[in-house]
């Protein structure tokens, strides 16, 4: 028994300006059932619709989605958005003591979750509205009970640290101080600036912050706040690694006394920050479902393999997979360019670069602390700045997509594109990037409608538009989800292969980096202050170097192989460090 649901954007959905191909190809529609009906918008009955799936392929705007889902779901529905909108079935449960975290795609459900969890949004049990008796009496007997019932109440405080840490100066303009000041009701204010070494930075203003900075006051503003119940979405946007491990030290000690729930795209971090974790799946914009709590490990690697035990249900064809040796030395040897020591100071700072270079077809990694030059650094490659004494002269075409992306044009994706590249529209594109990245829904938005996650894609998509001989990609992966970036990680890797393409990538997301550096730069220094950048080096070798300056080991799961973050002072982090080994360590 399959239950089916019809899911109709209503964005997308223009009666007006088609022939309402959904309407006259329906089979149950010609033999006079009312399986479709067009009013402002098509609307399709679930109970008439047979799943022929014929509406779906003749809708000229792919606005319409029919899925069909195990009969177990039904009586799950938590909350669904009006008739034909996207369904959410079951909840994630906050638990007092612990860090709850969500894993699954962007546009699953898991914002919905956080609303209906925070009292912002009322369930409607899937039907037009329900009442908060009806809401209780589904969850009777279920660990969200009381929860559910402390919301019907308005007994619930909750404070939220936003995806887009971007926004803030948008909405509010003024110093850090001013803005942690008139949140702060627990009175933690020093103690927060001082364990996230905010010091420095409190009397400058909002809009002069970096990334990184941003999101260590959004984490700051939300603790600030006297609340019941804690929600986190991302915190590990711009941060490096140094920085994210020690947030997350911070979020646990947050969890001893209060319910955190937090979504989380970097695994080692919600591997290591995490005491259970709820799996979100289902299409994008169409449906999900939140699985029960399972324990973290075992979550995670489920997650990877793509099959989910306990619900026996498949939620991905390909594991994700990660290997354990990489090659010593990249065995590319033709250079494409050569650049010479040279250095860059401004505003108090100063960096120095190794002279190095970067060969032809390969993928050079960059890892650091923040503060330390990474994005100047290619911004000199770029030709966006100069070096102090103007030596960088590359003397090759070169594509350049920025740290933060601005999407503040009112132009469709698709014009867009093709104004750099008129070929995009070729099966050969589609096929290589358009569908990989999952852009056919977002081609006809315009850009200042798009999403963090959707403006990041589009912007790596229009980078590797251009014709240029080196490609430089300044934290691709900000706002993309696992499968984003594991996806992403391997269009970049063919890009480079298949053309004979040299791909420069400056990342915190040292998973992202694994999988698709030949070799890898290091940059070191006091961020802020100086940095030194050293020149390209083998991917174990610069592994083991970066994570040597911070202090950090990593181990290898024994089922799936990915890396996890060792505990400072364990055996096997004390084992690691005596030998050397701070990443590709695996016990015999």
């Amino acid at each position: 028994m399959t239950l089916r649901i019809a899911v109709v954007d209503k964005k997308r959905c223009q009666p007006k300006k088609c022939s309402q191909e959904c309407y006259k190809y329906c089979p149950v529609v010609r033999t006079g059932g009312e399986a479709i009906v067009i009013e402002d918008k098509a609307v399709i009955s679930e109970e008439l619709c047979q799943g022929c799936g014929i509406c779906v392929k003749k809708c000229p705007f792919n606005a319409i989605s029919i899925v069909g889902l195990p009969s177990q779901l039904e009586g799950h529905e938590v909350h669904r958005y009006g008739k034909n909108g996207f369904i959410i079935y079951n909840l994630p449960i906050p638990r007092k003591g612990s860090v709850v975290g969500i894993l699954g795609p962007n546009g699953t459900g898991k914002t919905t979750a956080v609303k209906i969890l925070s009292g912002q949004l009322k369930p409607n049990l899937g039907k037009n509205s329900a009442s908060w008796e009806e809401v209780l009496e589904r969850f009777q007997g279920t660990e969200l009970f009381n929860y559910m019932k402390k919301i019907s109440e308005g007994d619930i405080r909750v404070s939220v640290k936003p995806q887009y840490v971007e926004a803030i100066p948008k909405v509010y303009s003024g110093k850090v101080k001013d803005l942690l000041e008139g949140v702060d009701e627990r009175g933690d204010l020093d103690w927060l600036v001082e364990r996230l070494n905010l010091k420095n930075i409190l009397n400058r203003e909002i809009k002069d912050l970096s990334g990184g900075e941003l999101q260590s006051v959004a984490i700051t503003a939300c603790f600030l706040r006297d609340a019941d119940f804690y929600f986190l979405d991302e915190i590990t946007s711009y941060l490096d690694i140094h920085q994210r491990i020690n947030h997350a030290k911070l979020i646990r000690e947050f969890a001893e006394n209060k319910p955190i729930l937090i979504v989380e795209h970097d695994l080692a971090i919600l591997d290591m920050l995490a005491d259970y974790v709820h799996i979100s799946y289902g299409e994008p914009a169409v449906y999900g479902v939140i699985t029960n709590a399972k324990g973290v490990r075992v979550g995670i690697n489920q997650y990877l393999r793509g099959y989910l035990a306990e619900e026996n249900i498949r939620i991905r064809e390909k594991e994700i997979e990660f290997e354990i040796f990489q090659p010593s030395d990249s065995e590319i040897e033709e250079v494409l360019i050569s650049y010479p020591s040279f250095r860059k100071t401004y505003n108090g700072f100063r960096l120095e670069v190794e002279s190095g270079d970067i060969k032809n077809g390969e993928v050079v990694g960059v890892l650091g602390p923040n503060a330390t030059g990474k994005s100047t650094f290619v911004k000199i490659l770029a030709g966006v700045i100069p070096d102090d004494e103007k030596k960088v002269e590359l003397n090759i075409k070169v594509s350049y997509k920025p740290q933060y992306v601005k999407g503040d044009v009112s132009m469709p994706v698709i014009s867009f594109l093709k104004g750099i590249n008129p070929m995009i529209e070729s099966s050969y594109y589609k096929t290589e990037y358009i569908k990989p990245l999952h852009l056919e829904k977002v081609l006809d938005k315009n850009l200042d409608e798009l999403s963090g996650g959707e403006l990041q894609r589009v912007a790596i998509l229009a980078c590797l538009l251009r014709e240029a001989e080196l490609y430089l990609l300044d934290e691709p992966s900000a706002h993309l989800d696992v499968e984003q970036r594991t996806e992403v990680a391997r269009i970049l890797r063919r890009f480079a292969m298949n053309n004979s393409k040299s791909v420069l990538v400056v990342d915190h997301d040292i998973y992202l980096i694994d999988m698709l550096s030949d070799r890898i730069m290091v940059f070191e220094g006091e961020p802020g202050k100086k940095g030194r950048a050293k020149k390209p080096v083998s991917l174990r070798d610069g592994m083991n170097a970066f994570l040597k300056n911070l202090d950090i080991t990593f181990r290898r799961d024994e089922e799936t192989k990915r890396p996890r973050v060792n505990k400072p002072g364990s055996r096997l982090d004390r084992e690691q460090k005596m030998i050397g080994e701070y990443y590709y360590y695996v016990r015999e």
